[in-house]
């Protein structure tokens, strides 16, 4: 069977079961191996100019594609049309943090104890700054 990407609700469902994200008006790409999911990235929160970045995996970094990332940069940026991409990482989760800095977002500000294990870092990526869009060729 091998990996593929995959769309939809069951993505949604399972990735915010890791990363305890909000389900309601949010869509889901993943990859599954195997017939088994192993990550997935979850969009939530749209208001027309900023959507929420969930990322959620198994554990492993097998999953991390260019083309699952191209997909999920280009649906926020080119079909959504939003100006940014927001993601909140617990200050403790060292891992997500050096994920979303690796593929480049920016630590934007830190909401001091407003998360249940102490500050939340707020991650931002504009259109201008996401590689993931460029030609193949340049990433």
């Amino acid at each position: 069977m091998g990996r593929k990407v995959v769309i939809g609700q069951p993505v949604v469902e399972w990735a915010s079961e890791i990363c305890h994200c909000s389900t309601h008006e949010a869509i889901g790409f993943g990859v599954e191996e195997d017939g088994k999911l192993i990550a997935g990235v979850v969009f939530n929160e749209y208001n027309g100019a900023n959507i929420n970045m969930h990322v959620a995996s198994d554990g492993s970094k097998r999953w991390m594609t260019k083309q699952l990332l191209w997909m999920v940069f280009d649906y926020a940026f080119n079909q959504a049309k939003v100006k940014r991409i927001t993601g909140l990482v617990a200050s403790n989760n060292i891992a997500a943090r050096k994920f979303d800095e690796h593929i480049g977002f920016v630590h934007e500000t830190t909401l001091v104890g407003a998360h249940p294990e102490g500050d939340l870092i707020v991650y931002r990526m504009f259109k201008s700054d996401c590689r993931w869009l460029k030609d193949s060729d340049e990433i």
